[in-house]
Parts: C-alpha cells; structure tokens; sequence
C-alpha cells in the first residue's frame, strides 16, 4: 500500500528522498518511507487542522493545507541534516582512516587487506561503509569501483576527492602509502584553516544572533506598547470642533488595533529569526541549511524576549497609562 501511496509524490521528488535515505544511513525501503510519510502526514495534518479550527477559530482547509506542506518541509530538512551530519563525521575521521590505512600499507598489506583492518568501531557509520567495500571485493568487484561506490553513500565533497585521488595512485602504480599520508595532512591542516575562519567571523554569528533574539524584540515589544497607549487615549480624547480648526494638527480615529501590531511583530519576528538562522549557517559552516538547526530556538528567544518586554513594560508603566 506504501509503495502505491508513495506514486503521489513527483518522480523528481521521490528521486530526492531516495538519494536522502541513501545518504542519512537510514536502512528502509524508499517507496514505503515515502508512502508512509504521506500518510503520517496526511492524518496529523487533519487532527490539528481541526484543533486549530475549533480552539481558534481558523479556516479547517487552509490550516489543514499549511500544516501538511510544513511538516513535509520539516521531515525533508530533518533528512537533509542528518546526511550532513554523516558527512561532517566521516570527513572529521577520514585522515585517521587514511594513516591507518598507510600504516597497514607499509607493513605488506595488500591494498584491499590494508582497506578492510583500518575500519574501527570508532569510525561509525564510515566502519560499515568500509565493510561493504571489502564485501563487494570479496564477491569479485574491482577495488576502485568499490570505492568510487562508497562515495555514492555519503554525501561529502572531501570523502569523493580523497577516493578519487586514491583510484588515480593504483591505477598509476605509485607508492600509496605515501600518497595516503600526505592526503590526511593535507585534509588536517584544511580542516585548522577551517576553524580558524570560524573563529574569525564570530562576531558576525553574535552581532546577528544578538540582533534578531533581542534587538528586534525589544522595539517592536516597545513600539507595540506604544501604539497601545496611543490608541486607547487618543480614542478617549474629545476636542471641541470649534477648536480643531486652529490647531495645526488635527486628530482622527487610530485605524490601526493592537492586535495587527501584535501580530506584525510576530510574523516579522519569525520571519527574521529563519533568514538569521541561515545566514548564521552559512557564515558559520558555509552553507545556508546549516543554519535550519537554530530556527527553533532563534524563533522561541525572539518570540520569548518580545512578550517578556511587553509583559515587563506593561506591569512598571501600565499604572501611569491606565491600563
């Protein structure tokens, strides 16, 4: 039934949870992830459309659409970042990988011996990658197929280069092992050069995350409470007609409620904290959806700090306003 529901989807969608599965490591049939999914989806899609409907007053449809394209957005990241995280693993233990295979290599090992005893189960999911490698090796697959295979599971730029620069040396005949020493040193010393940018654009992921968690939030918690005040004694002002037309203002009735100011600042609020949330990943890690691990909490202090401002200003000078 899975794999009937799963048709639903668009090929070019389906295509792309493929690779997702493939690379996050999660060992379950595509088509059936897929047509579960949809149904998982459609069915809580439908229970807190009708919540939202009935507590608050929301249209039962257009609840219900939102909520079932929100959660296949969400289950689409949660996928996407557990395959970077994969990769960040695997590219982290990758020169260790590389020097214990040189290692082997230089004690008589054969290329696939010396492959196979440098996975430790401290690599983690690189181990079974490396298992696989040596059982395809087993069943007559050439080594540099195997590993140009490997590569096909684990989405990282790093992990592709390094197994095509290691093809190129035994197609060429060179001596391996020192080639896999120089490429782990090369790939340490990347990874200092990374860190060392990091460390230098810090103050970039403080000034924004300082800046969208509690800059905004507190003008618009200010200018929130300002409005109010406005609007409730403007409203209770009565100036005589015969003096409004030598005052060079004039007043009329606020147009603008509290509760479209109130919601404006959300709606801009949520709206900055996801656009901080992915500058913040691609300045930190240099990619954008690096930074769609920070919405949840870049959303709840900037929400948080908003009503808290509100909440305090209202109860030290709600007194001298009337309210």
């Amino acid at each position: 039934m899975y794999r009937f529901l799963a048709r639903a989807y668009p090929k070019k969608i389906r295509k792309d949870y493929v690779e997702l599965l493939k690379y996050s490591g999660v060992r379950i049939e595509a088509e059936k992830f897929v047509g579960f999914m949809l149904v998982f989806d459609f069915l809580l899609s439908v229970a807190l459309s009708f919540y939202l409907g009935a507590f608050f007053d929301l249209s039962v449809l257009l609840s219900f659409i939102g909520i079932f394209f929100i959660i296949q957005i969400l289950i689409y990241f949660i996928l996407v970042l557990r395959a970077d995280a994969k990769a960040r693993f695997v590219e982290d233990i990758l020169p260790d990988v590389l020097q214990l295979m040189s290692s082997n290599l230089r004690a008589g090992l054969t290329t696939d011996k010396a492959l196979l005893l440098s996975a430790r189960p401290e690599f983690g999911p690189f181990q079974d990658e490396i298992n696989n490698v040596g059982k395809e090796i087993t069943m007559g697959k050439n080594i540099s197929e195997a590993l140009v295979d490997m590569t096909k599971q684990i989405k990282s730029e790093r992990l592709s280069k390094t197994m095509t620069l290691i093809v190129s040396g035994l197609r060429s005949g060179g001596e391996l092992a020192s080639l896999l020493d120089q490429t782990a040193r090369n790939l340490r010393q990347e990874k200092l050069v990374d860190s060392r940018i990091r460390a230098n654009v810090m103050m970039y992921v403080i000034f924004i995350f300082v800046a969208v968690c509690f800059g905004a939030p507190l003008l618009f918690g200010l200018s929130s409470f300002l409005v109010e005040v406005l609007t409730e004694n403007l409203a209770s002002i009565e100036m005589p007609e015969t003096q409004m037309g030598d005052m060079p203002i004039n007043f009329s009735e606020v147009s603008i409620t509290v509760n479209f100011v109130i919601m404006f600042s959300i709606v801009f609020l949520v709206t900055s904290s996801i656009l901080g949330s992915l500058i913040l990943g691609l300045i930190s890690k240099g990619r954008e959806r690096e930074g769609i691990k920070f919405m949840p909490a870049l959303i709840g202090l900037s929400l948080g700090m908003f009503f808290l401002v509100r909440f305090t200003i209202k109860t030290l000078l709600g007194g001298l306003f009337g309210f």
